[in-house]
């Protein structure tokens, strides 16, 4: 009987355990499924929102700060879809080479269309990604110099910074785009010099211009903006650098006075698709909705406010009296293109790496 009574016992005791298990079970099946319900509903509330990588040469950011919510904004209202982006500033050539050694920009917006051309290269970009009405180019610049203000030292032109005593600053074009165009922009000088005195451009004559100038260089910084802080830290007299740099410091009450030489260069600044990223992130149309954007009559004339010059001929037209043209205005074509320019000037025993070994 007792023993009887026993398993009697037992077998209540498992019986309240296996009851307590069920419940516990169908609690937590309740609880997975309300928690799988919450997900969904989650899930749903940002179906379909997308992040496009922005890989940009350092000068556009701040002009990008306006235009990317303009963009996120606009595409919202076209598609219903939410757009997150991720930015990277970087000196034009540093974004390069980090995209093609696997930074996956959806997006590059860059000083020179060399830069992009590098990335197009390596597979990244189609071969088409100049086929529009602006060549691919999204702004335009010059070159021009930025003095302290009043320019104390009555800079007027390129000549006046091979005097003696006059620190000059510009980046190293190495690493930076823009340090590039000022390069090119002093070496064209040079040839425009010489046109005019002999009737004839003169290499020679050009790289000792250049040469004369770099004599007087205080310090190769990294990027465009790096040199920029350096100079507004207080070294140098006369700073080397876009047109828009100025103006968009100028706009943030950083006094300066830019002076516009006779003879500069045209800066033209790309932007392009990294199709074989967008494609990888499912964002290609986004991507290119965006580049196409930026050549937008809105965005050319928030660029316009930031100091660029307009590649748009409407928003050009609007705004022109607020540029001035400089006498001697060239393009790269002027120096035979960029093909030309990189085998003349940044090859291993080009004009550039002449002047820095006093050749």
């Amino acid at each position: 009987m007792w023993k009887w009574i026993a398993n009697k016992a037992a077998r209540q005791r498992v019986q309240i355990v296996l009851t307590g298990l069920s419940a516990l079970l169908l609690l937590t099946a309740c609880g997975s499924s309300s928690n799988t319900s919450s997900g969904e509903e989650q899930n749903g509330q940002n179906k379909g929102d997308i992040t496009l990588v922005i890989g940009a040469y350092s000068v556009v950011k701040d002009a990008f700060g306006e235009l990317l919510p303009k963009f996120q904004e606009q595409w919202l209202q076209k598609t219903g879809q939410k757009i997150v982006f991720q930015e990277s500033y970087e000196a034009s050539g540093t974004q390069a080479r980090s995209i093609i050694g696997g930074f996956d920009a959806d997006v590059a917006a860059l000083a020179m269309s060399t830069d992009i051309d590098k990335i197009q290269k390596a597979g990244l970009i189609d071969d088409t990604w100049a086929d529009n009405a602006y060549k691919g180019m999204i702004t335009d610049s010059v070159v021009v110099l930025g003095t302290r203000d009043g320019n104390p030292l009555g800079i007027k032109g390129w000549d006046d910074l091979t005097r003696k005593g006059v620190k000059v600053l510009y980046p190293n074009p190495k690493t930076s785009g823009g340090a590039q165009w000022d390069i090119n922009a002093i070496y064209g000088a040079g040839l425009k010099k010489a046109e005019r005195e002999t009737g004839a451009k003169d290499p020679e004559y050009a790289k000792q211009f250049l040469k004369s100038i770099h004599h007087n260089v205080e310090s190769l910084d990294k990027s465009g903006r790096a040199s920029m802080a350096a100079f507004e830290y207080g070294v140098g007299d006369v700073i080397v650098t876009y047109e828009n740099e100025l103006r968009a410091r100028i706009r943030q009450g950083v006094p300066y006075t830019i002076v516009i030489p006779d003879d500069t260069i045209l800066i033209e600044n790309p932007a392009a698709v990294v199709n074989k990223n967008a494609k990888k992130h499912g964002v290609e149309e986004a991507a290119q909705a965006f580049v196409d954007y930026l050549v937008s009559e809105e965005a050319q004339q928030i660029f316009a406010e930031y100091g660029f010059r307009p590649v748009n001929e409407k928003t050009a037209e609007q705004v022109k009296d607020q540029f001035e043209q400089p006498k001697g205005l060239f393009d790269i074509e002027y120096l035979g293109g960029w093909s030309s320019v990189r085998e003349n000037l940044y090859s291993k025993k080009g004009v550039w790496y002449q002047v820095l070994a006093g050749i």
